[in-house]
């Protein structure tokens, strides 16, 4: 499966770097420069999920974890481990392309959100955002609270960004699904709620408001 998918990637023009088990995963990505990592969660020796917080210690590149249970606890704790997103195996091709690309350009400009959902405006650039203690800097692509720097990843910059820029209204978790992970479909919610609760323990617990039955709202 790891051959097939690194012939696959490099037919769609991305250079791989590939390791059989997670330790020598965990030795890859210490020596060299990746734009994203993508983990199978039963890696052999180090497991995937160990490999991600250990990545998490040191780096914000996205991760992709690779999961054979769709519905089973390997995704829950994926994504409590700091991953970005996640796909079942099997999976086509086109589907793990798709998931790459989102996550790519959610590195690549993770300040600037396209809401086709909504009229509101986005900040524009050099903007910056205060929430009491909280500032966002769009410019910059800074986040701190009380003065000192917060580091979120891309996924957490963009959906904390999606918050604030409509404070007070209740984003529902499908919006945030197609807005910040575009989906174009009803995705897993659990991603949507693991993040928001990453968010959470860094910018602080009660800035995100849960709406029973809706989704999530940022305090003004």
């Amino acid at each position: 499966m790891r051959r097939s998918f690194t012939l696959a990637l490099e037919r769609y023009g991305y250079g791989v770097s590939a390791a059989a088990d997670g330790f020598a995963g965990l030795e890859l990505f210490r020596e060299g420069s990746f734009d994203l990592l993508i983990l199978d969660v039963m890696l052999p020796g180090l497991d995937g999920i160990g490999l991600c917080r250990r990545v998490r210690e040191s780096s914000l590149v996205p991760v992709l974890m690779m999961s054979a249970r769709g519905d089973g606890l390997d995704v829950v704790a994926g994504l409590e481990a700091g991953a970005d997103d996640y796909v079942v195996k099997p999976v086509e091709t086109y589907v793990l392309v798709a998931r790459i690309r989102s996550l790519l350009r959610r590195a690549t400009y993770p300040l600037a959100p396209e809401s086709p959902s909504t009229d509101e405006r986005a900040p524009s650039d050099g903007e910056v955002l205060v929430f009491g203690d909280l500032s966002i800097d769009t410019a910059g692509m800074e986040v701190s609270v009380a003065g000192s720097p917060v580091a979120l990843t891309p996924t957490e910059l963009k959906l904390l960004l999606e918050f604030a820029a409509r404070p007070g209204v209740v984003l529902e978790r499908h919006t945030l699904l197609r807005d910040v992970w575009e989906y174009g479909w009803d995705g897993d919610s659990r991603v949507v709620d693991l993040c928001v609760q990453r968010l959470r323990r860094k910018v602080g617990r009660e800035r995100i408001e849960t709406v029973r039955g809706f989704g999530y709202k940022f305090r003004r």
